[in-house]
């Protein structure tokens, strides 16, 4: 095969599947009230089909980097896309909740995996200028496939069910291991040592499962119920864990070094925030505009009706490199923040007697503020740190991200319920008790978004901005699943 034949075949292969992980990750919440209703379990329990994808992510999305560069990238990538197709079939033939649960949490390894080597794939299999516009292209698909997700799941679900998104899934990532293995070299870092920090990957875990597990137990148990405190001191023992673990071994999962910096911090909370209330917005919507009790919505109907905050930042985002340059990143993240925390606090005064219009400016609010607030914090990223850092910068944002996800949905999902829960006792209308816990939801959102404009003043100081090239642009847009280089990478060296 020609050069250009196999770094096309490499292109298809890293682009399709990026595209289908974002669209099946995106899409599951739209899913949740039909798998409910198949096997069972309530949704509030199916959130951890969401809150278990994310925290797998977050503990395994460094580790499949290094274990890529290490045995190799195409090796892993196909193992990645091994396992995502053994979740979804498991998925797609569950008959039970707790079935569907454990299938998200392999395909949450799986789908970290895929991003992580699919870009370095692409990376070292091009140069030059191809590769600033193949990085731009799997930018672009990662950023279409996030938009697209939740309105694919709703024209599946009335077509096939709920389980064909999954099977259609398993097809595609079929289709990608074939072209990779036709197509793509294989490719090691022979100057990286073979340590790999897998003591670093199952301690992220340990911290964040019983965090999630006391954010979702809490409505049940009572903040201050010994068992809630008991899953909180052992986050933090965990915690505790990880941060000596990674002061000792040779190659540490993540930099300690790095966490002195102030931008790349603050960048990386910035990160976490935005990840957070968007996926924790996507959940809520989701099931409330599908509840018989609100706007009682198909499927379909709630895709539709939740495009404006998944098609709204991804078509801002790329304008705003160009604007952050102009005006300074920080700034831009700020405005971002400002809007996202206008637009839950709007959400915050919910009636059950609201049309679907009355969200609409609300989620273009928030959706344009993510837009502004994701794509310069990931650029400042991996621009506050020398080149040889920007690799770990990434792999530090990306981690943000999962982690936002998992704990925001998890809040989100508590919240939700208990509140509905409480007003329904309190003998609430179910109209009204559901109103109640979405507008709870959302003030908690508002308060987090509002933390993000501290950052932007505190935390993120000046920089260097990218200057709006294609790739920048693609970079923004990506920004919502992922952090690519963008032309200020490095620019502390």
């Amino acid at each position: 095969m020609s050069d250009t034949g196999r770094a096309g075949g490499v292109l298809a292969a890293t682009c399709l599947s990026t595209l289908v992980v974002n669209a099946n990750t995106s899409a599951v919440s739209i899913l949740l009230p039909a798998i409910s209703e198949d096997t069972g379990m309530s949704v509030n329990d199916l959130q951890w089909a969401v809150t278990g994808y994310s925290l797998v992510g977050a503990a395994v999305i460094i580790t499949s980097g290094s274990l890529g560069d290490v045995f190799g990238r195409k090796r892993v990538f196909q193992l990645g896309l091994l396992l995502f197709v053994l979740s979804c079939v498991l998925i797609a033939l569950a008959e039970t909740g707790g079935m569907v649960i454990a299938g998200r949490v392999i395909q949450g390894a799986a789908g970290s995996t895929i991003l992580a080597c699919g870009l370095s794939l692409l990376s070292v299999a091009t140069s030059g200028d191809q590769q600033l516009k193949f990085v731009s292209l799997w930018g672009a698909a990662a950023a279409v496939g996030a938009a697209a997700g939740p309105l694919l799941g709703g024209v599946l679900v009335g077509i096939t069910g709920w389980q064909g998104l999954f099977w259609i899934d398993a097809g595609v990532a079929l289709v990608c291991m074939a072209l990779t293995y036709v197509t793509i070299q294989e490719s090691r870092d022979p100057d990286r040592p073979r340590s790999i920090d897998y003591l670093g990957t199952v301690l992220i875990a340990a911290t964040l499962v019983p965090l999630i597990y006391g954010f979702t137990k809490s409505g049940d148990w009572g903040w201050v119920d010994a068992r809630t405190l008991g899953c909180f001191a052992a986050s933090i023992v965990f915690g505790f864990l990880f941060v000596t673990v990674e002061k000792r071994v040779a190659v540490p999962l993540l930099d300690l070094a790095l966490l002195r910096n102030r931008i790349l911090v603050g960048s990386t909370l910035a990160i976490l925030i935005g990840a957070g209330t968007i996926n924790g917005l996507m959940y809520l919507l989701s099931l409330y505009f599908q509840d018989p009790a609100a706007l009682d919505f198909s499927p379909l109907q709630a895709g539709v009706a939740t495009l404006p905050a998944t098609v709204g930042l991804v078509v801002v985002a790329p304008f705003v490199p160009k604007l952050a340059h102009k005006l300074g990143g920080r700034q831009v993240i700020g405005i971002g923040f400002i809007a996202m925390a206008v637009g839950f606090v709007a959400i915050g005064f919910t009636q059950s007697s609201w049309a679907y219009a009355t969200f609409l400016l609300p989620i273009l609010a928030i959706a344009v503020g993510m837009g502004l607030s994701n794509g310069p914090a990931s650029s400042a990223a991996t621009a506050s740190v020398p080149q040889e850092q920007v690799g770990g910068a990434s792999g530090v944002s990306n981690m943000a991200r999962y982690v936002g996800a998992a704990v925001a949905t998890a809040l989100c999902a508590t919240i939700y319920a208990t509140v509905q829960a409480n007003q329904l006792d309190d003998g609430a209308s179910a109209p009204d008790a559901l109103a109640s816990g979405l507008a709870a939801a959302a003030w908690l959102m508002a308060v987090i978004s509002a933390l993000g404009i501290l950052l932007a003043v505190v935390a993120i100081r000046r920089h260097k901005a990218a200057t709006g090239t294609t790739q920048d642009a693609a970079a923004s847009a990506a920004a919502v699943v992922h952090t690519i280089p963008t032309s200020a990478s490095g620019a502390a060296s």
